[in-house]
């Protein structure tokens, strides 16, 4: 078995969208709890008010913000996403940028050339995959460009492209986004936003199902949900317990092994046991 997928230092787990030409709701944002704030330039945003999102977006950036911050800029390859790129790829509190609706890997190496920020390095950049082209091309798209720190689905333009009725005729599309990820030696993807801001308990139902897919964590648009997304993707006492004890027998007695309650551990169940303990730690 192949070990899964460590997790970095430092992972979120709860992603806040915030439309740009709303300052006073990204600053509220900013102070809501999220691991990382999306503030978003393209849908979220009327195509007259697009121009004072960016300008309003550049002026929150020019100093590092409380937490991370990435932008999702417009349409790739068209005017507003080549001001989008000019206006905000060099600036100092600028963490991310989100691409929307890519559909080949050559959409993100434009982006990657493009973004470079002047101090040098490589802006993280994450694509959203909208269509079905995108979807067949998950895994070229995901190993594109070392630039490239993730790559998440956007279910509600994909749902249209798709015609898909019941939520359930996404579930292909998520597995593959999520092989695409692991293949590329990306992190586990996050879900794609849940769209009723009230139905909490649909939305919890939804993050235990997106788990069991190999998601981790979700984005928002409303902070009401993030405490739900944290819940559903922290380990439960019974995971930590196990893991705990996973970890115990393989400390004391490397290699594979079995347990005394039955169940057979090797390097790939004992790596991702670590990964629940990391995910525990998160909470304590």
């Amino acid at each position: 078995m192949t070990a899964p997928h460590a997790l970095p230092a430092s992972f979120p787990l709860t992603w806040l969208y915030v439309p740009g030409d709303r300052p006073e709701v990204v600053a509220k944002a900013l102070v809501a709890g999220a691991d990382v704030v999306l503030v978003d330039l393209e849908d979220a945003v009327a195509p007259e008010r697009r121009g004072y999102a960016r300008a309003a977006t550049a002026e929150l950036l020019t100093e590092p913000p409380t937490v991370p911050v990435h932008v999702r800029i417009n349409a790739l390859g068209s005017p507003a996403a080549e001001d989008d790129l000019r206006a905000l790829s060099s600036l100092p509190g600028l963490s991310g940028l989100r691409l929307p609706k890519v559909t080949s890997p050559s959409d993100v190496v434009r982006v990657a050339e493009r973004a470079a920020p002047a101090g040098g390095g490589a802006l993280p950049l994450y694509a959203l995959v909208e269509t079905a082209l995108g979807v067949e091309q998950a895994f070229a798209i995901a190993s594109a460009h070392p630039a490239l720190h993730g790559i998440a689905l956007g279910e509600a333009d994909l749902r249209a492209d798709l015609g898909v009725r019941d939520d359930t005729g996404l579930d292909w599309a998520r597995a593959r986004v999520v092989v695409a990820a692991r293949a590329a030696g990306l992190a586990p993807p996050a879900q794609s936003v849940h769209p009723d801001t009230r139905d909490l308990d649909g939305l919890a139902a939804s993050c235990a199902h997106g788990r069991a897919l190999g998601f981790l964590g979700r984005a928002a648009i409303h902070p009401r949900q993030l405490p739900v997304i944290e819940r559903a993707y922290l380990p439960t006492p019974d995971e930590i317990a196990s893991a705990e004890t996973i970890a115990k027998a393989a400390a004391a007695h490397p290699g594979a092994q079995a347990l005394p309650d039955g169940r057979f551990i090797d390097a790939a169940v004992v790596a991702d046991a670590h990964r629940t303990l990391a995910l525990a730690r998160r909470s304590g």
